[in-house]
């Protein structure tokens, strides 16, 4: 009887053993695999090495697998039950969801996540502290972003301060019309005009007969051509002198072997043969009219006056998109930039050419200097700092060509830029330290000469728009500041107001010449930001005191494209800033695809500009070469 009770525990013992065996095979018996697969929610590609946690919520075990090369991952083995799913990768984010599996119900755990920072900012840990460092860096960059664009809009400001400025002198001179000084035969100065000219055998008997043409007393004329050709331009010069001479006209043909300071250095080195007290000068691609001198002249009845700019003409504006292009940015220039100033008593510059200047205004200035590709610009600004005023004239045209090549443009556009660039340089102090000079003209003087920095700006503020995309993605806390972005789109609409006045082609209607003057602009601002580029690397060249030969624009007495041949001064190759234009117009179209696949349209347009500029560069500049290499290859085919 005493084993009775005991049988009877152990029996209990055995039987519960077995129910918990029982229950452990079965529980691991209904495993099941739980896989999914996790992509980016922008790109919608999968994403490999993710970590992803599950965890049981009754137990609360914990199971970790990372996704393959397929963004696919894979939990074996799992207990059925329910689950608290989790992506527990440090740069991406997902909100926790549950999920159940049971023998017969495997959940389908497809789904995207986000980054938490762009991948261009997922780096930088300091302690617990992620993506410190791209964080302040990314802060840095967003205070050069829009450092850039302050700097933008102060120019856009100044531009329209000059824009109001010509308006409103507009408006005083039709109420109270100026005088206009009178043309005297009889007291009229002795002028000497210089035609200075390397290697322009397409247009220098052109100009020289123009000039040779001037009505103007004979006696009290004197033409000086500067030639410091190497080619056969020289011999065309010396024999249709000859033939001019022949016929009573004061002129001369000076002929340098040294072409020390090129431009200034020919006009400076003629100085000792001066005969007039006033120099006219016009480059080789200018068609004056033979009154010039007659409409200029009289304004030199003021004793102060040193020097007299007309504006330039285009006589061939409608040869292509390109020449009209530059026609209108011109126009900005002569009306605005040139008609503001002067309304306003700021400093202007002589334009090197279609000009006139008073002999002792250039001694006095300290004569024509070579240390810069921009002479006139130099020496506008040494003689205004000295005293002497200058008188722009709207009115009076100088006729001439404008470049018709890509190449041709960008490399006038280069010792344009660097020249500017070398010229505030040199100028800055001077204008900051003269006594007497008013605080707006040292202000608009100093900013005269820092425009060409303009296009670092723009060339800046593009490049910099693609990380800070990527900040916009990565850091909230960032994203207020660039709500304030959209306000320098008034930097726009202020050099709307400022080409809108400038605009010569308002004929007809109105408002359809305001829509056409609309798609001017945007086609001008467009081929701008495509140059930036070219420009930005004239500009630092200038800062850097890197110097360069003055390289002349290649003239081509063209009118119409069916004229145009060829032209052996307009050199073509590709070079890397012919490279990095297509990089950049490649660059940039991707950006404004990508950003409006995902419907983040805020930076597109200005990117599709960027992309539209730089290809039109790039691509003119192709054309070109693979023309000329072409027109090589016939010519030496032909020669054989």
């Amino acid at each position: 009887m005493i084993g009775t009770p005991f049988l009877y525990s152990f029996s209990r013992l055995w039987v519960l053993v077995m129910c918990t065996t029982v229950t452990s095979i079965s529980a691991w018996s209904q495993a099941q695999t739980v896989s999914g697969t996790i992509k980016e929610d922008r790109s919608k590609s999968e994403l490999e090495e993710v970590e992803v946690t599950i965890t049981h919520k009754e137990s609360g075990k914990k199971y970790r697998e990372e996704t393959n090369e397929n963004g696919v991952f894979t939990f074996k083995n799992i207990p059925v039950g329910f689950y608290t799913l989790e992506v527990t990768d440090s740069d991406f984010l997902k909100e926790p969801f549950e999920f159940e599996t049971t023998v017969t119900h495997r959940p389908n755990l497809n789904f995207d996540v986000s980054r938490k920072v762009s991948w261009m900012w997922s780096w930088g840990d300091r302690g617990n502290q992620e993506h410190y460092w791209s964080h302040f860096t990314s802060k840095i960059l967003m205070g050069m972003y829009f450092a850039c664009l302050i700097l933008i809009l102060f120019y856009a400001i100044l531009q329209l301060s000059l824009a109001i400025a010509y308006v409103r002198g507009k408006l005083r001179n039709r109420k109270n019309p100026p005088e206009k000084p009178e043309f005297n035969p009889e007291t009229a100065p002795k002028v000497t005009v210089q035609l200075p000219m390397f290697n322009e055998m397409y247009v220098a008997e052109r100009i020289i007969q123009k000039v040779a043409e001037f009505d103007y007393p004979a006696d009290k004329l004197q033409i000086q051509v500067l030639d410091d050709s190497t080619d056969e331009t020289q011999g065309l010069i010396a024999k249709q002198v000859a033939e001019i001479a022949a016929t009573g006209v004061n002129i001369q043909h000076i002929h340098r072997v040294d072409r020390t300071g090129y431009k200034a250095g020919a006009l400076d080195a003629a100085m000792d043969r001066v005969e007039g007290d006033f120099i006219a000068i016009f480059d080789a691609d200018f068609i004056p009219e033979p009154d010039f001198l007659k409409k200029t002249t009289p304004y030199f009845e003021d004793d102060n006056v040193g020097v007299v700019q007309t504006r330039w003409g285009h006589i061939n504006k409608d040869y292509s998109l390109l020449t009209e292009l530059q026609a209108f940015g011109l126009n900005g220039h002569f009306a605005i930039e040139q008609g503001g100033r002067n309304a306003s008593g700021h400093f202007i510059n002589f334009n090197g050419t279609g000009g006139i200047w008073r002999k002792t205004c250039i001694e006095d200035a300290g004569g024509w200097e070579h240390d810069t590709l921009t002479e006139d610009l130099d020496l506008s600004y040494r003689a205004q700092l000295k005293g002497w005023r200058f008188q722009y004239l709207e009115d009076v045209i100088a006729p001439a060509e404008l470049p018709i090549t890509m190449s041709a443009l960008k490399s006038q556009q280069h010792r344009w830029m660097k020249g500017g660039a070398e010229c505030f340089i040199k100028m800055r102090r001077r204008i900051l330290t003269t006594k007497n000079v008013k605080f707006m003209d040292r202000l608009h003087g100093m900013s005269h000469l820092f425009n060409s920095s303009v296009f670092v700006f723009i060339l800046m503020v593009a490049l910099l728009s693609l990380p800070v995309l990527h900040i916009k993605d990565s850091f909230e806390d960032l994203n207020f500041i660039l709500q304030f972005g959209s306000i320098f789109l008034i930097s726009t609409v202020f050099l709307m107001f400022y080409y809108w006045h400038s605009y010569r082609d308002k004929k007809g209607n109105i408002v359809l010449a305001f829509f056409k003057f609309i798609l001017r602009f945007f086609q001008f601002l467009i081929v701008s930001m495509g140059l930036s580029l070219n420009n930005t690397v004239a500009v630092l060249e200038g800062y850097m005191g890197i110097k360069s030969s003055f390289v002349r624009t290649p003239k081509f007495n063209v009118n119409k494209k069916s004229e145009f041949k060829v032209n052996k001064y307009d050199k073509k190759r590709l070079s890397l800033i012919n490279i990095g234009e297509g990089l950049l117009m490649l660059l940039f179209a991707y950006t404004a695809i990508n950003r409006s696949i995902y419907g983040d349209i805020g930076m597109v347009p200005f990117h599709a500009m960027l992309a539209i500029g730089y290809g039109l560069v790039f691509f003119y500049s192709v054309t070109e070469v693979r023309q000329a290499n072409v027109a090589a290859r016939r010519a030496a085919a032909n020669q054989a």
